[in-house]
């Protein structure tokens, strides 16, 4: 028979498993960068800035306050690169920066067919794309915006309406010809692949050895987790990871378990161990990946979560930007934080204690209150101000340091 977690034992487990139940560092360097890294596999990009971007987030909940500059040096961000360093961007989950060396186990996924709407602009763009990846090739990396080609020109519509140079640059970059070495004010920097790759990332590893490796990723970073778990850590389809699994059981990587509460069948990682108590205290990026599945945040944590930025200000519940608040192996509040730069301050809009956590106000009150004034200290603010409504507002506003 499957060994028998309690619900609870399996957020110890699952807290436990994404580094959060850690000692933070004295100094963070780029060794602790890189070991957290490692240890999440990706850091998934997004463009909202309102209160920091994402990627910096995660690192963030785990290590504390760390040089945002240095985390810039190590992925090449906001410096013009010339060359590709230790990490590159791929879609893996969505886009996201990866190793380098992890380049060759998605080269299935840069092999397989477009949707038949990007296969018919491809036949029929063949000889655009041909210019383009020329270009890279004659000039080595640039921005997309850098491209000297009369089709690189700009058009009205904002953000999404892009002209078809740029839809070119991103499609080989899609199938891998070519590869981020960078980003400048946030914008790729990319250069032909056969340009920058060391010759180890041009391997292509089978794709059924890429989905198993990938899949055991993710079983040690999630630490216990159902199939459709597993799948959603690369992004993959559970029809697709299902045999992933089958193979891992057999070799002894992933142990069956049966998680009280949860009506799929679970598995266990290898060498993941069952702890009796975590201590941890974090604000989480709505990508981290303690969250970012929102079945398995409502499955583990009784937490329905939605980030709220794509849904019309009358109907958000809890903010703009709203980030889960984790104390323990509890999800037990969410925040909508705003650096307001300019003023020096990070504005609290909105502040929520879960229903279930109301009656412990008090004592998370006193764990919370230090990660706003940390947050804040962190991007360089210097007062945390509450100018919103929310359960939680009261409390942490009284609790907060005043300047």
């Amino acid at each position: 028979m499957a060994r028998r977690l309690s619900l609870a034992a399996a957020r110890r487990i699952a807290v436990d498993a994404q580094g959060l139940n850690r000692p933070r560092p004295a100094k963070v360097g780029p060794a602790s960068l890189r070991r957290e890294i490692a240890r999440l596999g990706v850091l998934q990009l997004d463009t909202v800035n309102v209160f920091e971007r994402s990627h910096y987030l995660p690192l963030f909940s785990r290590l504390g306050r760390f040089d945002r500059t240095a985390l810039d040096r190590l992925i090449h961000h906001d410096q013009r690169a010339t060359k590709l360093g230790a990490y590159t961007e791929y879609l893996a989950h969505e886009a996201a920066i990866l190793p380098v060396a992890d380049w060759p186990l998605w080269a299935w996924h840069r092999a397989r067919p477009e949707k038949p709407s990007t296969a018919k602009w491809m036949a029929a763009n063949q000889r655009l794309l041909g210019e383009v990846l020329d270009e890279f090739r004659a000039s080595g990396p640039m921005r997309i915006k850098d491209l000297d080609h009369p089709q690189n020109v700009p058009t009205a519509g904002g953000w999404w309406n892009k002209n078809e140079a740029y839809w070119a640059a991103t499609l080989l970059w899609r199938r891998g010809d070519l590869v981020v070495v960078g980003r400048d004010r946030f914008e790729r920097i990319l250069a032909a692949a056969d340009d920058v790759l060391p010759p180890e990332a041009r391997a292509e590893v089978p794709q059924d050895e890429a989905i198993v490796e990938l899949i055991r990723r993710a079983s040690v970073a999630y630490g216990v987790a159902t199939l459709a778990d597993l799948a959603d850590y690369p992004r993959l389809k559970v029809a697709t990871a299902r045999s992933a699994v089958e193979t891992l059981v057999s070799r002894g990587e992933l142990e069956p378990v049966e998680v009280d509460g949860w009506a799929q069948q679970a598995w266990l990682a290898r060498g993941q161990r069952v702890p009796r108590t975590v201590t941890a205290a974090a604000l989480l990026s709505p990508f981290d990946p303690l969250v970012w599945f929102r079945p398995r945040a409502e499955r583990l944590f009784g937490f329905r979560y939605r980030i709220s930025i794509y849904t019309p200000a009358a109907q958000r519940e809890h903010g703009y930007y709203v980030l889960p608040v984790l104390v323990d192996d509890e999800l037990v509040g969410r925040v909508d934080l705003k650096a307001d730069r300019k003023a020096g301050i990070l504005r609290v809009q909105h502040a929520h204690i879960e229903p279930g956590a109301a009656g412990r106000s008090a004592e998370l009150t006193v764990r919370v209150a230090p990660l706003l004034a940390e947050a804040a200290a962190w991007q360089g603010l210097a007062e945390v101000a509450f100018t919103g409504p929310g359960t939680w507002t009261p409390a942490l506003s009284a609790a907060c340091p005043r300047p």
